[in-house]
């Protein structure tokens, strides 16, 4: 069961976008052909869910400039090995079976980088720890 979206973080875009792309890049992975599910479907199941827990990470530290920018860049960081683990799947033929929705799924991390890229630069420049959201 999910619980309301209560938590600060829910109210950023980013974390919405990156939370809902893990999700769909966990399920995508698991039709992987077994010797690919353990190994690519692992790596890249760990760096899309590791965008959405450095942005929370980050969001919990706020107050705090250098951290919350720290964590924004890994979640970006993240993002990039996300779409490289991708490519590889689309390259090597393993993800024939979801070559689609990989694809998908790498335009999609792409205008992710770009809005994770361009709220660091926004806290970089103007960072407000009182500020909400």
């Amino acid at each position: 069961m999910s619980e309301p979206d209560t938590r600060p973080h829910h109210q950023l875009e980013i974390y919405r976008i990156a939370h809902a792309l893990g999700l769909r890049v966990h399920a995508a992975t698991l039709k992987l052909p077994r010797y690919e599910l353990y190994e690519v479907g692992g790596q890249v199941r760990r760096s899309s869910k590791s965008v959405s827990a450095q942005i929370v990470e980050g969001h919990a530290l706020r107050q705090y400039k250098a951290e919350y920018a720290h964590y924004l860049g890994r979640a970006y960081a993240s993002a990039e090995e996300t779409i490289e683990h991708l490519t590889y799947l689309c390259e090597t033929g393993s993800g024939k079976n979801v070559m689609e929705e990989c694809q998908t799924l790498r335009l999609e991390y792409a205008t992710l980088c770009r809005k994770l890229f361009n709220y660091l630069q926004s806290v970089q420049r103007q960072h407000d720890p009182t500020r909400r959201a």
